[in-house]
């Protein structure tokens, strides 16, 4: 004999609650990453258990992954904040995010433009050779240094 006491039993709660650590592993973070997402503000505050423990129902998983894979694109958290509070306004966050994601090319490209220079200059560093003698006190790779640190050759 099974016993089935169907969804309207009050064994069922009117919504599926999970603690701090099954949201968690829903979404694939740590529980302090939870935690963390929500004193930043990405999570409203979840509704507290009589004994103190945060409930949340499994939409909350969902939103922990958009947050994921915002940050996975490169977004800080304070512009996927922004994101989230209008999509939690009920409007479309594309045209925001279109913003958002030129801005971060912008930066993309000043950073492999920086990177680029950067790259040249190793390589060219990598090319001393350690003289038998020196006319100075100090070493070619010293210099170089040097000067790259503001100092005077």
């Amino acid at each position: 004999m099974i016993l089935d006491l169907g969804v309207d039993s009050r064994v069922y709660a009117p919504f599926m609650s999970l603690k701090v650590s099954g949201i968690a592993e829903r979404a694939g973070v740590s529980s302090d990453a939870v935690r963390y997402y929500e004193r930043e503000g990405l999570l409203p505050p979840a509704p507290r258990s009589p004994s103190g423990y945060r409930e949340y129902d499994d939409s909350t998983a969902g939103r922990i992954m958009f947050i994921k894979g915002a940050q996975a694109m490169g977004l800080r958290l304070t512009e996927i904040r922004e994101l989230l509070e209008i999509q939690d306004r009920g409007a479309c966050p594309c045209g925001h995010t279109k913003v958002l994601v030129e801005r971060r090319l912008d930066e993309i490209d000043a950073e492999l433009k920086r990177l680029h220079a950067l790259r040249e200059e190793l390589a060219a560093m990598a090319e001393f050779d350690c003289p038998a003698t020196t006319q100075s006190e100090l070493w070619p790779c010293q210099v170089e240094f040097l000067r790259r640190g503001g100092g005077d050759s």
